[in-house]
């Protein structure tokens, strides 16, 4: 039986031990159809672009990222990142994800730089950049506030910042896969303070390593709790200062250090990735959409993802490397995704990164 109130953690890990998938997926996709426009599920056109591989962190379950010394280590110029937008313009996209490794040498001109060329030459694209350790690692490197990083950037063309880096929010889970990253009180916190300044953010949740099913739920409880905070403090802008969007994928062990430190030869399966995914849309009932993810798990279930309380199939991918240096590598046309969204009886909408229709 599944609370028609709020979940607290308790009932949450309940319906997740002892719950069957079917009805979660129900009252998931109930949910789903209470706040989201009817009879549609959006997707996004984005170009995921890692400026540079290079990372001192060197998390135990990432296969992409290497040292500054390794032969293919690189830092992409803004002629390189260039090359790699016009293709999405042409496509009718609207945004990049802008995400890179902790570069130890980097100059914190060259953020600033980066942004401000990008957005002059590109006005109306949206810049989804810097997750919280790539603000942090700037704040600690060049010793300044966390509000000053964030404020310097964000006035030089940031628009908002990604989920990345949350992996379990729980430091016992973070002290074993990535022992040199953030704390969860320092993920939050920029989150927080991103927030307080106006910028909105994503979130996501990297499950299947390490963690016990309560600390997955532990997890969504400090976004659930963060997102009331960032609600309760917003202004009349209902997309300033919140967390818009939440996504979560299942770890992809291939060619990771952490797969033999955990014992862990396969990833999560499409069963548990549903479940998860239904059980996070009637747990988070303050983030209104909640994003598939076909990239780790496949189109099909990406597909399925939308009858179980997901209401976003995502972005067009034209670039991953992160996933795919894990070993796990899917690739969708744009007629392929909205026909996957068409399949199920929706009408495909691409929409902005505020979720606002931009198509007819």
């Amino acid at each position: 039986m599944i609370p028609a109130n709020r979940l607290t953690s308790r009932q949450a890990l309940e319906l997740y031990q002892s719950g069957h998938l079917a009805d979660l997926a129900g009252r998931a996709d109930e949910r789903c159809r209470q706040c989201c426009p009817a009879g549609i599920r959006t997707y996004v056109i984005e170009r995921n672009i890692n400026y540079t591989n290079v990372c001192v962190c060197r998390c135990r379950f990432c296969a992409f990222s290497v040292s500054g010394r390794h032969p293919e280590a690189y830092v992409l110029t803004e002629e390189q990142i260039a090359a790699k937008i016009e293709p999405l313009l042409a496509l009718g996209g609207t945004q990049i994800l802008l995400q890179g490794g902790l570069h130890p040498d980097l100059p914190f001109g060259w953020y600033e730089d980066l942004l401000g060329q990008l957005k002059q030459r590109y006005p109306r694209l949206h810049l989804h950049a810097f997750s919280p350790p790539e603000i942090l690692h700037l704040a600690e490197r060049f010793e300044m506030p966390l509000e000053r990083v964030i404020g310097r950037l964000r006035d030089a063309g940031l628009d908002s910042l990604p989920g990345g880096g949350a992996e379990i929010l729980v430091d016992r889970v973070r002290r074993i896969v990535s022992p040199a990253k953030c704390t969860a009180d320092a993920w939050l916190d920029v989150m927080r303070r991103a927030h307080r300044l106006g910028l909105s953010t994503t979130a996501t949740m990297m499950y299947g390593h390490a963690e016990t099913p309560a600390e997955r739920i532990r997890h969504l409880q400090r976004l659930r709790d963060l997102q009331d905070e960032s609600l309760d403090r917003r202004g009349r802008d209902p997309n300033s200062g919140v967390l818009t969007a939440f996504t979560c994928w299942p770890y992809q062990p291939a060619h990771t250090r952490l797969a033999g430190r955990i014992g862990l030869t396969w990833p999560v399966g499409p069963y548990e990735q549903l479940k998860m995914t239904a059980l996070s849309r009637l747990f988070l009932d303050n983030i209104a959409n909640h994003q598939a993810s076909w990239v780790t798990q496949g189109p099909k279930i990406g597909q399925i993802s939308l009858l179980a309380g997901c209401n976003d199939l995502g972005s067009l991918m034209m670039e991953e490397n992160v996933v795919s240096a894990a070993g796990t590598t899917y690739r969708l046309r744009l007629e392929q995704l909205r026909g996957l969204i068409e399949t199920l009886g929706f009408r495909p909408v691409q929409r902005d990164y505020f979720y606002r229709q931009i198509d007819a």
